[in-house]
Order: structure tokens, then sequence, then C-alpha cells
């Protein structure tokens, strides 16, 4: 009697041990296949081949003095949108990376706000980043123009006679020229715009 007894519980237990093994197989082969589904579609891990795509950085790069520009403009040998003179020579201070500059082919004229004066400018504006925002700069100086001459229609006369003023209108300038680059090509990249020319009458 001892003997069946010591015998009848082993099948229950390793009975019961399957199915609690099978259970937690079970379990972890869902976890993990559940874990490899969000993982795959980018939802969790940074994981999924389109998430990859759309993480890569395609903007405009910086570029450093001496360093080559894959995207430079071509000289046409005039003044004017991106060209230089000759063969650059850098500083070795200043800045670690180069600036390319873009000249606006005709001035701008605008009347002030509140006011009968107008307003005529010439500008340049810089860029740190490759020869893709030059290039830009060019494809899209029309809607460009028309946001620089909305911004001085809504400059007030006293910004046109204190440097403070003429500081401020160069950062909105420079605001409405990134905008535009924006929402054209998804990336601004202008620094800063200059007055090579400012006549208010």
């Amino acid at each position: 009697m001892s003997d069946k007894k010591e015998t009848e519980p082993k099948p229950k237990k390793g009975k019961g041990l399957l199915v609690k093994v099978a259970i937690a197989l079970v379990l972890v082969g869902t976890g993990g296949g559940g874990t490899f589904a969000l993982v795959k579609s980018g939802m969790i891990g940074g994981g999924g081949e389109g998430h990859a795509k759309k993480k890569e950085d395609n903007s405009p790069k910086l570029i450093k003095k001496g360093e080559e520009d894959p995207y430079a403009p071509k000289s046409e040998g005039k003044e004017g949108e991106g060209e230089s003179a000759g063969t650059e020579v850098e500083g070795e201070g200043g800045s670690e990376y180069r600036t390319a500059y873009y000249n606006f082919t005709e001035d701008f004229t605008s009347n002030l706000k509140h006011s009968s004066a107008l307003v005529q400018i010439n500008l340049a504006c810089s860029t740190r980043r490759d020869g893709r925002v030059l290039l830009w700069l060019k494809k899209h100086e029309l809607a460009i123009r028309s946001a620089i001459l909305v911004v001085l229609a809504d400059t007030p006369e006293e910004d046109a006679f204190s440097p403070e003023g003429k500081e401020r209108l160069g950062k909105r300038l420079t605001g409405a020229i990134n905008a535009v680059l924006t929402e054209t090509e998804g990336f601004g990249g202008v620094d800063e715009v200059y007055f090579k020319s400012f006549l208010v009458q």
C-alpha cells in the first residue's frame, strides 16, 4: 500500500509541471512575438525599416572652413548669387564654419507702416550651411521677395532711422526668408540679413 501511495502522486506532479512549463512557453512566445512586432513597426525601440528612413537627417549641413561643399553653386563669372571671385582663402580665426553669401538681384521698395515715407533697400543674406540653401534662395526668390515686401510694409518709420530698429528689421527679414524656405523646402538655413543700401524718402 505504501508503494502505491508514493507512485500515484508522481504522475499528477509531472502533469502539473508540464502544464506550467507549457503555459510559461506560450506566454514567453506571445510576449516575444508581440515585442518583436512592436519593435519592427517602430512603436518601441527605434526599429522598423520605415522608421530608420524617417530619422535620416537630410537637411543642409554646416560646412567647415576648407571643407568641400558638394552642393556649391556653379560660378557663372558674374557678381551675385553665391559666387566668389576666384579661389576662396579662409582665415584661421573666427568661426570654424565658412560663410556663403547670397545677393538679391534687385532693390526692394516699399511704403512704411502708417507713413507716407518709402524705403528702398538692397539686401544680401548669409548661410553657414551647404550650397543647397543658396540654390533654394535663387529658386524661391519670387516668394521671398513677396515676404520681404510684407515685412517692410509692416515696419514703423522710426525703425528705419535707428540702428536698433534696423537690427530688429534684419531679424524679422531673416525670419521671413527662413519661413519661405521652410515652407517650400523643409529647412531655412539663412543666418543673417545684410543691408547693402538703405534709403528712406
